[in-house]
C-alpha cells in the first residue's frame, strides 16, 4: 500500500507518469495540451521569462543565483526546458558599468532579431541598476554573436529594472520599473511607446504606483511587469513588495481600444491575484511571464518552497521557475488559482452531460458548479491509488493533503489517513469514459461510479443506461 511516508518521499505526490500508466487505456485525456508534467520546471531561476513558440522552439531565460551572466536554453516543449543545455550569451565585465547584479533578463524576437533586456549595476556600486539591451541577429539566440548595444535611456538616470516589450494595433510599447525622483517608493511601472527595440519614442507614463497595502510590504514595490491581451482588454500583471513570502502579483486593465498611454486607461486590481500558499509550501509567487502550448495560455514565474529565509531573500538561491495553467472567468478576466505544489499534471473534470460545470470542492464536499472564481477548488491531480497499481488517488491541488473519498453516499475530500478504511474510501479504478473514450470514468468496487446528478456528485450505477453513462464521464482539461 502506498503511504502517506512513501507520499512524502516524493514531494507530496508520486510522479504523474507512473500514476497514469496504472490507467494506460486513459491516459491521453490527461494532457489534452502538452503541458508540463512537472513543478519545479526548471530549479533555481528567478524572474522566469519563457518566450512564446518560436519556429517551433521555447526559450528560457532568468535570474541565476550568481546575478553574474544572462543565460537562455532551449527545448522545443515546455517539458524539456528542464533539462535543456543552459548557454551563456553574455557575462558581465569585471570592472566598470554593468560589473555588478545582473538582473532579471528578458527575451524578446523583433523584426527577425533577438533583443534582451536587462537590467545591470556597477562593479563598485552594484545596486546603480540601469536597463540594457543585446542584441542577435542570429535565428538561434543561444548562438553566440551578441552585440551590446547599451543603455535603454529613459527620462531619469535612475534605479530601473524589468523592462518587457509588446506590439499592440501597429505599436510597440516598453514597459518597464522606475525610481521616479519626487516620489517615495522604490519602483512604479511607466510605459512608452518606442521609436526601435534601442530607443523610446515618447516620455514615460506612469500607470501604477504601490500604494496598497499588499504592495508596500518590506519595500514599496511595483516591478515585474508582464503583458497579456486577451477577451478585448489588455492585462499587465506586476509583482509587489519585498522578495520573500509577501511577494504577490497584482493586476492592471485597459481597454484594447483605449489610449495606453493614458494613465487613466489603466485600472489596478484592489486585492493581489496570484499570493503565497501556505497549503501547497508555495511562498513568494512572483515575476512573470505569459507563453502558451495551442491555444492554451500559461503562467510562468518564480517561487520557493519554504517561508523562512536567512540573510536577505534576494540573496536566496532557492526561487525555481514554475509554470502552471491559466483558466479565464466568465467575464474575460484570468483566474491564477493558488501556485500549485510539487508533483505533475493538474486538471480539471467536466461532467459531459454539463460541459460548462466543473467538479470543484466546496466545504470539503464535492459539487458541479460553473463560473467558479476559486479556481484551486476545482483543480484536481491523478495519483498513484491507495489499493495498489490498479487504482488512482484524486488529490486536491489547493489542499494537497486532502483527497477525493467516498463517505457513505457522499463524495468528500478529506485528509490523508494511513489505513486501509481510508485507502479503500479513496481509491478508484480509471477507465476511458463509459459515454466517451478519450474522456474518464472513475469506478467504485465492481459496477458503481463517481457521477453527476444535477449539481451533485453522487456514486451511481449506470449499466447500459446513455444517460447515465454520460453522467458518469468526465473530460479532462
Amino acid at each position: 500500500m502506498i503511504t502517506r511516508r512513501t507520499l512524502l518521499a516524493s514531494g507530496g505526490v508520486l510522479a504523474a507518469g507512473t500514476a497514469l500508466t496504472s490507467a494506460a487505456p486513459a491516459a491521453a485525456a490527461d494532457t489534452p495540451v502538452e503541458l508540463p508534467t512537472r513543478n519545479p520546471l526548471v530549479e533555481q531561476r528567478a524572474d522566469p521569462f519563457i518566450t512564446p513558440p518560436t519556429d517551433g522552439m521555447y526559450y528560457l531565460t532568468g535570474s541565476v543565483p550568481e546575478y553574474d551572466r544572462v543565460v537562455i536554453r532551449g527545448a522545443s516543449t515546455l517539458d524539456g526546458l528542464t533539462a535543456a543545455r543552459e548557454r551563456t550569451i553574455w557575462r558581465r565585465p569585471e570592472s566598470g558599468r554593468m560589473g555588478g547584479y545582473i538582473w532579471a533578463p528578458e527575451l524578446h524576437r523583433i523584426d527577425g532579431r533577438w533583443y534582451v533586456y536587462f537590467a545591470a549595476g556597477d562593479k563598485d556600486e552594484p545596486f546603480r541598476i540601469r536597463t540594457y539591451v543585446l542584441e542577435s541577429s542570429n535565428a538561434d539566440p543561444r548562438e553566440s554573436g551578441w552585440v551590446l548595444r547599451g543603455q535603454m535611456v529613459t527620462a531619469w538616470d535612475t534605479f530601473t529594472l524589468d523592462a518587457t516589450t509588446f506590439a499592440h494595433r501597429g505599436k510597440r510599447y516598453f514597459l518597464w520599473a522606475q525610481s521616479e525622483p519626487g516620489i517615495a517608493t522604490n519602483s512604479n511601472l511607466y510605459i512608452a511607446e518606442m521609436a526601435s527595440p534601442l530607443a523610446l519614442k515618447s516620455a514615460p507614463v506612469r500607470i501604477a504606483v504601490p500604494t496598497l497595502s499588499w504592495e508596500v510590504q518590506g519595500f514599496k514595490v511595483n516591478e515585474g511587469p508582464a503583458v497579456l491581451i486577451r477577451n478585448g482588454r489588455v492585462f499587465v500583471t506586476y509583482s509587489a513588495s519585498a522578495t520573500d513570502a509577501r511577494y504577490c502579483m497584482g493586476l492592471l486593465t485597459a481597454d484594447e481600444n483605449a489610449n495606453l498611454l493614458d494613465a487613466r486607461s489603466w485600472t489596478k486590481s484592489p486585492a493581489p491575484v496570484f499570493t503565497t500558499s501556505a497549503a501547497t509550501s508555495q511562498y513568494g509567487p512572483g515575476h512573470n511571464s505569459f507563453t502558451t502550448v495551442g491555444s492554451t495560455d500559461v503562467l510562468v514565474y518564480h517561487a520557493r518552497d519554504y517561508r523562512d529565509i536567512v540573510g536577505d531573500p534576494l540573496f536566496d538561491p532557492n526561487r525555481h521557475t514554475r509554470v502552471q495553467r491559466l483558466h479565464w472567468n466568465a467575464d474575460g478576466t484570468p483566474s491564477f488559482g493558488v501556485p500549485v505544489g510539487h508533483g505533475g499534471p493538474v486538471t480539471r473534470l467536466s461532467p459531459l452531460d454539463a460541459p460548462s460545470l466543473v467538479v470543484r470542492h466546496y466545504e470539503y464536499r464535492l459539487r458541479v458548479d460553473g463560473a467558479v472564481r476559486e479556481l484551486g477548488d476545482t483543480q484536481f491531480r491523478f495519483v498513484p491509488g491507495f489499493l495498489g497499481a490498479s487504482t488512482v488517488a484524486v488529490q486536491s491541488v489547493n489542499f494537497p493533503d486532502r483527497y477525493v473519498r467516498v463517505d457513505g453516499d457522499a463524495l468528500r475530500i478529506d485528509p490523508f489517513e494511513d489505513t486501509d478504511g481510508y485507502g479503500r474510501a479513496a481509491s478508484f479504478v480509471r477507465v476511458p469514459g463509459l459515454a466517451d473514450g478519450a474522456a474518464v470514468s472513475l469506478r467504485v468496487g465492481t459496477d458503481t461510479y463517481l457521477a453527476h446528478d444535477n449539481g451533485r456528485m453522487v456514486l451511481s450505477r449506470p449499466g447500459n443506461d446513455r444517460d447515465a453513462r454520460r453522467r458518469a464521464t468526465f473530460r479532462l482539461e
